[in-house]
């Protein structure tokens, strides 16, 4: 059966987070745009399969945001994060014996970032996209296969749909199709970790404090959201060796808590499970280029970092900023050669960087060792005791280059 070939100036594969942010911005900047995913998004909490994981943009998405019309969507439901709490409690007992506070207010008027929950953000980018008459979302229909030449990408979805564009994004995940597509190799390094998440209430009110944790096996995070039920609302990243992360996973709910009170080492006093747990295993990854013909990986189709400083949606962020840059920079170079290859050097390089820097952060964060985690105690008083070098650490996580 014959089939039209649908035109369009972009296609982007994947509507995650990321996928659905660069729809809405490439759409705002007047480009038409074709996203697809095979899941269908889920836009609410209460759904099986609905991602419970939150999402800290840092201070420099904002900008991004505001220009692809999403700002106003999320700001109301967008929790402050104005302190980043480092804790140690690698003693014999569970307890702080190093705290130190790193507030947004020394380096600006804006705090660091700002926290929402990934269904909702995926609600509201939906949303958005609906309000965008030049985007067309696809769901419930993936990307299947690709054929790239000089001038064009000519790409066919799951449903037999053929689509010729200028530019393909890969924003499919960490297994991306379009990156495998591409012949693009990636390395990846497996920590053996897990990250168990979920939200709690608790009574102390978190006063915009992100806190990190750390003890052994990797970080305790809590970072701040809306109230639930009229009480002091966290979503929870609980790091853990894999074997611990399962049998945390799946204890009943009363254990489970206690010993998520005693491992956030009584931060806010007894915690409450305010939503289901979900596991992810732990790795980094680095593609070993952002490009081939007609092709730009961003997100984490691109890199992959374990979930501390809030690094990896930033990250991404900075991958579709610098893209976007580019193409409004000269529209006629679109998926060009020239172009991508400029895209590769802008990012390569300072993701490479960012991603060996949270791999030694999260060795650093497992040390079972007790000199290790007196040293990693002593590290975090000498970041503080310094003020310029403070300011300059903050700065470069939220994106600075030093």
């Amino acid at each position: 059966m014959f089939q039209i070939m649908i035109k369009t100036d972009i296609f982007i594969s994947g509507g995650g987070v990321a996928g659905l942010t660069a729809a809405a911005a490439f759409g705002a900047a007047g480009f038409s745009v074709l996203i697809a995913d095979p899941m269908p998004p889920i836009t609410d909490n209460a759904t099986d399969g609905a991602d419970l994981r939150t999402t800290a943009f840092l201070q420099p998405a904002r900008d991004f945001l505001i220009a692809a019309g999403l700002w106003d969507r999320l700001a109301r439901y967008a929790t402050p994060l104005q302190v980043m709490r480092i804790v140690d409690a690698g003693g014999e007992t569970p307890e702080p014996r190093v705290t130190r506070d790193f507030d947004a207010a020394d380096i600006g008027d804006l705090p660091f970032g700002w926290n929402l929950s990934n269904w909702l953000l995926r609600r509201e980018m939906v949303a958005r996209l609906d309000e965008l008459p030049n985007v067309e979302f696809r769901s419930g229909v993936g990307f299947a296969a690709m054929l790239t030449r000089t001038n064009e990408a000519r790409v066919t979805l799951t449903d037999g749909t053929r689509i010729t564009t200028k530019l393909v994004i890969g924003a499919d995940g960490r297994g991306s199709p379009v990156r495998q597509a591409a012949g693009i190799a990636a390395k990846i390094n497996r920590f053996g970790q897990k990250a168990v998440t979920f939200a709690v209430t608790h009574n102390a009110p978190h006063n915009n404090v992100s806190t990190e944790i750390h003890r052994t096996g990797g970080p305790f995070t809590l970072v701040p959201l809306p109230d639930h039920d009229g009480k002091p609302c966290s979503a929870v990243v609980w790091m853990e060796d894999g074997p611990e992360a399962a049998r945390l996973a799946a204890l009943p709910t009363a254990a489970f808590e206690t010993e998520a009170t005693l491992r956030s080492a009584n931060t806010y006093g007894p915690l409450t499970l305010a939503s289901r747990r979900m596991a992810w295993p732990i790795i980094s990854q680095i593609a070993d280029k952002m490009y081939a013909e007609r092709v730009a990986l961003v997100a984490e189709a691109a890199h992959v970092v374990p979930p501390i400083g809030a690094q990896g949606l930033n990250m991404s962020l900075a991958d579709m900023a610098c893209l976007l840059n580019l193409a409004t920079a000269n529209p006629d170079t679109l998926g060009s050669a020239d172009m991508l290859k400029t895209y590769h050097r802008a990012r390569h390089a300072d993701i490479t960087l960012r991603v060996k820097g949270v791999d030694l952060l999260n060795r650093a964060s497992q040390a079972e060792n007790p000199l290790l985690r007196d040293l990693r105690a002593k590290g975090v008083e000498a970041l503080y005791g310094l003020a310029p070098l403070r300011k300059t650490i903050m700065k470069m996580g939220l994106g600075a280059k030093g």
